[in-house]
């Protein structure tokens, strides 16, 4: 492996190789002893683990995965569970359009495939919440069809082998092109979790493991000492702050005025607090979001989330209301009935402000 122009065959044995000893143990992964031994990964645990860790790290992921998978252990099982309580499970895991895209594909798989997912990344591409890469990575891992996967660390991977200094995302069709060189016709489930793997452990974003790496040799940034630089990225635009108020009120019999949500939207289908808008920050807020006639209480404290695209400082007033009380909005969630963990996090948060007022 003296060069780039080895590969793909020289650099493929090296990376599997290296990933029989060195591959993450993870719950939804079969391991390659027992692949080679002819354990074939479960589809539906690929397809849960990979919807998961989007944008999300495998530490914050396994917990939530052992529970869904727990309580819906097939497809079926998830594709008949109540709404409610799939995003209650979610509730903390964020980007709640993937929980609902969930159930969608649950249902798309039930319905259109007597409830086995299609080994065909065409089809796979077909159901709801699948995109390119999840389904490179369905096809590969599940099926071991020979299919790419690129996402972070596999992007980061290629632009060090390579030594590309074109600043991401302009650059990822390049990226994709180069990573298609080196997926391989055979173990192309194991070669994907591998360079995966190499991606999250070795050639990390900060001072990556060169040493041990099995790319060593013929990686162009290491022998130009510019892998710690890579890949480049395009400067970000700063994020817009927005604000808001809710309001959390606790009926005299413990109960709770909640309310679930649109579908569509931010935190689409969530539990959470009756609320105003969400408007730019320096905007007048507007007080006529209370959903019932009580006397408000301001909380000195408040409460700060960051999304994708925004952040946010929610204002957090606080009632005790009557029990004959009307709510224009929302409904009473009897105390015994109500779980803080289903609360998206902002939700929860704004409720932990609170609760030392009730």
């Amino acid at each position: 492996m003296r060069d780039l122009t080895d590969a793909p065959k020289d650099l493929n044995a090296a990376l599997l190789d290296w990933y029989d000893v060195h591959a993450r143990k993870m719950p939804w992964r079969v391991s390659p002893e027992a692949r080679k031994a002819g354990e074939r990964p479960d589809p539906y645990r690929v397809w849960m683990s990979e919807v998961m860790l989007q944008q999300t790290t495998v530490a914050a992921v396994r917990d939530y995965f052992h529970r869904f998978t727990s309580r819906w252990p097939t497809v079926r099982d998830l594709a008949a569970a109540e709404d409610a309580e799939v995003m209650g499970e979610w509730a903390g895991l964020g980007y709640y359009a993937r929980a609902r895209n969930l159930l969608k594909c649950a249902r798309t798989v039930v319905a259109d495939h007597d409830g086995r997912f299609p080994a065909d990344h065409a089809a796979l591409l077909k159901l709801p919440g699948i995109g390119p890469y999840t389904a490179a990575a369905i096809a590969s891992i599940a099926f071991d069809l020979r299919h790419t996967v690129l996402d972070g660390n596999v992007e980061r991977v290629m632009a060090r082998l390579h030594d590309v200094h074109a600043p991401l995302p302009a650059v990822k069709p390049d990226l994709m092109a180069l990573a298609e060189i080196l997926t391989p016709t055979e173990r192309p489930g194991d070669y994907a979790q591998a360079v995966m793997d190499l991606g999250a452990t070795i050639c990390t974003p900060k001072s990556p493991a060169c040493g041990i790496c099995p790319w060593r040799a013929p990686c162009r940034a290491r022998a130009r000492g510019t892998a710690p630089d890579l890949p480049r990225k395009t400067p970000k635009k700063a994020k817009p702050t927005r604000q808001g108020i809710v309001f959390i009120g606790q009926r005299t019999d413990g109960a709770w005025l909640l309310e679930t949500r649109p579908e569509t939207g931010l935190l689409g289908g969530m539990l959470g607090w009756p609320g105003s808008e969400w408007v730019d920050s320096g905007s007048a807020l507007s007080e006529t979001g209370a959903p019932a006639e009580a006397p408000w209480d301001a909380l000195p404290a408040e409460v700060r989330h960051t999304f994708t695209h925004f952040h946010l400082i929610l204002e957090v007033r606080v009632a005790r209301l009557d029990s004959a009380v009307t709510p224009t909005r929302g409904t009473f969630v009897p105390a015994q009935g109500f779980r803080p963990s289903d609360l998206p996090t902002v939700m929860r948060k704004a409720f932990d402000l609170a609760r030392a007022h009730f």
